[in-house]
């Protein structure tokens, strides 16, 4: 493989073609066709954007060429899945699965779809989303709207077997219709779920902590409900590694409770964590529902990685997201314990060419402080 980073004409053109991408998106396609309409209208089109041009495969290709950073230094294997680059799409955007084809393209190491459920799921009445610039973030309250998790988990597989060169993962959750019963229905939920994804994809992620939803969260609200859960899916043959998408706002007693209860379990890794509930010191319209992605989230999330890593250590791995825009806050995160990283928030804010510019910058941090790879550099600061 003839990496972008050690061919200098092809490095020159890299960089030039992401500086322009940031420019245009900053001060034309953000102003001028993202944020001139509502953000539920800007989301649709984004995604039949998406849908449309990863039909065109000139220009995947030259999107692929001009805009996709690779690096050996980036390369990393995490839970015996092998990874271009630790950046991923975390579960939230691409619902339905109809971006992984411009993603691949556009550089990312992994995308997770969904969260997805077993039976279709309209989710909660729109709005689903408001802007808030001054924090970098958006409130967030959609309520796991997709198509249902038999659909969702066809694409995923259909796209990673495409993929040059992107891991899929796929996110699962419980339904959010008025067809939720008791606990064990809800088991019964993501069992279904589980069966059907065994096998199909690079990685699993388990959420068990969407906060937009009419049942709430009884699966990290008490460790109990959450052992139930993992001895059931537990009995699921799966040859790929499981995530546990696990909540924000806990305290850490708490949180390290639902942590004892999955290292008991069939569950490599966790990804933390979910959108920030706390509105504290933030003018946030009170009639606005939901939870707050990126800056919001990015102290509070980095905190918990670190005392996470510190104290479980190598039992689980760490998917790390909540308010990415820079690669020295993705850099924070690694140092932190965080063996990948995601993002969703950042891509709106600062455009599609900030998983280049993400890449360029770890690597670039990466070699500053004298690490040979990613995984060295994971869980330096967590002491």
């Amino acid at each position: 493989m003839t990496y972008v980073s050690e061919n200098s004409l092809h490095d020159a053109v890299n960089k030039a073609t992401t500086d322009l991408f940031s420019f245009a998106y900053k001060h034309v396609v953000k102003p001028h066709f993202v944020f001139s309409k509502t953000p539920d209208v800007a989301h649709d089109d984004m995604i039949r954007f998406c849908q449309a041009t990863g039909k065109i495969p000139p220009l995947m290709w030259l999107l692929r060429t001009m805009l996709d950073y690779t690096d050996p230094i980036l390369e990393t294997t995490v839970m015996g899945v092998d990874f271009t680059n630790p950046f991923g799409l975390s579960a939230g955007l691409d619902k339905a699965c109809d971006m992984p084809v411009l993603m691949d393209n556009s550089g990312f190491g992994f995308e997770t779809v969904g969260s997805t459920t077993s039976r279709p799921c309209a989710g909660n009445p729109r709005p689903w989303f408001h802007r808030l610039p001054e924090y970098d973030s958006m409130m967030v309250h959609v309520g796991l709207a997709n198509p249902g998790s038999d659909e969702v988990i066809d694409r995923a597989e259909a796209a990673w077997k495409r993929a040059k060169s992107m891991q899929m993962s796929v996110s699962i959750a419980r339904t959010n219709d008025d067809q939720v019963g008791d606990l064990a229905e809800g088991i019964d939920d993501y069992c279904l779920s589980m069966q059907r994804v065994a096998g199909r994809s690079a990685m699993v992620e388990v959420n068990i902590s969407c906060p937009n939803t009419t049942v709430g969260e009884p699966f990290n609200e008490d460790p109990k409900a959450l052992d139930r859960l993992f001895t059931a899916l537990d009995r699921i043959e799966r040859p790929q590694p499981t995530l546990v998408k696990m909540p924000l706002n806990k305290t850490w007693e708490e949180f390290r409770d639902l942590l004892d209860v999955l290292a008991d379990h069939n569950v490599q890794g966790v990804t933390i964590a979910n959108l920030q509930k706390d509105r504290t010191g933030l003018q946030v319209p009170r009639e606005w529902a939901g939870g707050l992605s990126g800056g919001p989230c990015t102290v509070e999330s980095t905190e918990l990685i670190r005392r996470v890593y510190r104290d479980y250590g190598e039992r689980f791995a760490i998917a790390g997201v909540g308010g990415v825009f820079t690669p020295e806050q993705a850099y924070a995160k690694i140092r932190a314990g965080s063996s990948l990283v995601m993002f969703i928030t950042a891509l709106m804010y600062r455009g599609p060419q900030t998983i280049t510019v993400l890449k360029r910058g770890l690597a670039e941090l990466l070699r500053q402080d004298g690490f040979a790879s990613v995984a060295e550099a994971v869980g330096v600061d967590a002491a």
